[in-house]
């Protein structure tokens, strides 16, 4: 052997990373399991199983393939590679640049050498130079020279279709008497069992742990779900829980799926001309869009950025967040239990329900973010800390977003199916059946007054403080129910 290819759990696919390059008659491939990712955390169960278990039939699949792979278990990364060096020589450590400041560190530290990751579409160095010719960062902009340097959904420099966004064509409220396609369950094999004996859980069926069977998912998605993925893809019914998503970012982020892959077969059915160019775009903006934005942004605004709290919130988290049972907020109550049984939901109740109740509550925002980094099967430092820390709590001070997200219950009820049968009304703001977001939302614009009124995207709404004749009553009410949140009986 003449080197160590070290292979995080997010580095899973064989031809991308150093895996591209990789050769059997010379490299020793290392994985390692590190109790301080396991154990050192709250973790979801359902999320350390699909980490863990991807990770094993990664390892297995090179094996087969003839490479020599030591799989560690070890208190810490350092400590596994500081293992392998042990048994086969202080042989010169490669990886590809990790996903996480915290990681890129240690493992620098430690001598290990990087090669670019190119497991996202952009490279980190070329985002950055779009980053530092902007004045302010608008995602739109970005995904628009992406759909140009990329050749996607473009006739030259114009957008196909002729417009470069069909968002308003995608906020279809959830339909009646609909009937949702199935998907898939994955039947769990030895591998899974194993994971799954050791974590003390039952073995999960919602995710695919291995290559084969995230592109069964991809194909899933692309034959059954991609034409109606537009229309209802902000949409929250209470009887389906993945609506027409794709459900491919977990198998994206740790690698099982490679972006490039993903776009390819979105594009390929799309030339069949059977899907709606409002599902084709709408999908194609969350892959080389949204998530890559995401990214760069991670990388570009440094590693400080996690503990900003410019709206000076220090809630401490809600418990209805540990317990779905400490609310009678129907919504809230329903997303969290499916967190706690699926660990996803998709991104309209992650923000507009999840990440706007901490929002209006004031709560700590790296409190929340630790607990979202936490429990999502797709969550990674570098998915979690712009999404809550910019999008979800504004947080920065709008560095990323120019307004927050902040909505009361009236959205909630025009985009859900939960409000019917709530114990709290969404068109009340005061009284005891007042919903709490409804309440919440204008106590947070009045806590916030001087803030927000600087802000153009902002400023009809503070205006609007002007007009309600009940604000003193309103914010003895907020009062009322911020007390009965922390004591988990709202």
């Amino acid at each position: 052997m003449k080197r160590i290819l070290y292979i995080p759990f997010d580095h899973l696919h064989r031809g991308y990373g150093v895996l591209r390059t990789a050769s059997a008659e010379s490299d020793l491939i290392v994985f390692v399991e590190s109790a301080r990712m396991t154990t050192g955390r709250p973790w979801h169960p359902m999320r350390l199983h699909f980490l863990i278990s991807s990770a094993r039939h990664c390892a297995a699949a090179l094996r087969d393939e003839g490479f020599q792979v030591e799989y560690i278990k070890a208190a810490t990364t350092i400590d596994g590679l500081k293992e392998v060096q042990s048994v086969h020589g202080t042989l010169p450590i490669t990886c590809a640049e990790p996903s996480s400041f915290t990681q890129s560190k240690a493992l620098s530290e430690f001598g290990v050498e990087f090669v670019p990751n190119d497991l996202f579409l952009t490279p980190r160095d070329l985002f950055m130079q779009w980053a530092q010719n902007q004045k302010t960062f608008v995602m739109e902009n970005f995904y628009r020279a992406q759909r140009i340097r990329l050749g996607v959904l473009v006739d030259g420099k114009d957008p196909v279709g002729g417009e470069w966004n069909f968002d308003k064509e995608n906020r279809l409220p959830p339909p009646k008497n609909y009937t949702w396609p199935e998907y898939l369950d994955f039947a769990p094999d030895a591998i899974d069992l194993e994971v799954a004996a050791e974590l003390g859980i039952e073995p999960p069926t919602q995710w695919a742990t291995s290559r084969d069977g995230a592109l069964s998912a991809l194909e899933n998605f692309i034959e059954n779900h991609f034409a109606e993925f537009g229309p209802y893809e902000d949409a929250m019914p209470s009887d389906n829980w993945a609506l027409h998503h794709s459900l491919l970012s977990p198998y994206i982020n740790n690698g099982l799926l490679h972006p490039a892959e993903v776009v390819k077969a979105a594009l390929a059915k799309f030339a069949t001309g059977t899907i709606p160019i409002a599902s084709c775009e709408g999908f194609i903006r969350q892959v080389i869009g949204w998530r890559e934005y995401v990214n760069g942004m991670y990388w570009f605004l440094g590693d400080g950025y996690r503990e900003n709290n410019q709206l000076g919130a220090s809630r401490p988290l809600l418990p209805l967040f540990s317990d779905p049972n400490k609310t009678s907020m129907n919504c809230v109550k329903s997303i969290v239990t499916d967190v706690k049984e699926r660990a996803w939901v998709h991104h309209i109740p992650r923000l507009m329900v999840l990440s706007n109740l901490a929002l209006i509550t004031g709560s700590n925002p790296q409190e929340f973010l630790d607990w979202m980094r936490e429990q999502f099967v797709d969550a990674s430092e570098w998915v979690m800390v712009p999404n809550v820390i910019g999008m979800g709590l504004h947080a920065d001070g709008g560095q990323m977003m120019t307004k927050p997200y902040a909505a009361g219950g009236a959205y909630i009820s025009r985009m859900s199916t939960y409000c019917k049968g709530c114990a709290y009304n969404p068109k009340l703001r005061v009284g005891e059946n007042a919903c709490p977001f409804t309440t919440l939302y204008w106590d947070f614009l009045d806590r916030h007054r001087a803030e927000f009124v600087k802000n153009h995207r902002m400023s009809q709404q503070v205006f609007g403080l002007n007009r309600l004749s009940d604000l003193g009553e309103l914010k003895e009410r907020a009062r009322d129910v911020l007390e009965g949140l922390d004591r988990g009986v709202i």
